[in-house]
């Protein structure tokens, strides 16, 4: 049985379009980042949010974003971004860490928090699908 990670980590090149006209990565790109990374780890333990929406008709939109900018990352910088997954019982919360594969130095942290709602009705639920939970040990 494979075993359940709660983390996961992503290597990214920083394209020269993500920067901003001071020639460092436009702060709502760590956004992109995020989702990447959220991804793959949502991937490497066998979920697919988008077939809930299929399956059950739940979205999972994100309700609260944050970001603490620590170091500025430059055109080709190759950077290793960390999703870790803290809670998966009332809503999805993912911690991020964005690190420059070079020297480990850490560049950013963030969290996103997504609910899992049903569609058309727009009802918020106030409980992450057993499905999910199981598949990261919550």
């Amino acid at each position: 049985m494979k075993e359940k990670q709660k983390s996961f980590e992503v290597k990214i090149r920083i394209p020269f379009f993500d920067l901003d006209p001071m020639q460092i990565v436009w702060h709502a790109n760590y956004l992109n980042y995020f989702e990447v990374a959220r991804a793959a780890l949502f991937e490497n333990n066998g979920i697919d949010l988008y077939s809930f929406f299929e399956k059950q008709q739940l979205i999972f939109p994100i309700i609260k974003t944050s970001t603490k900018h620590i170091l500025p990352l430059r055109h080709r910088d190759e950077i290793i971004c960390k999703a870790t997954l803290v809670d998966a019982y009332v809503k999805l919360i993912v911690d991020f860490e964005v690190r420059r594969a070079a020297d480990g130095e850490i560049c950013a942290r963030g969290r996103t928090e997504q609910v899992a709602v049903k569609v058309p009705e727009g009802e918020m639920l106030f409980s992450i699908p057993e499905e999910i939970r199981k598949a990261f040990g919550f």
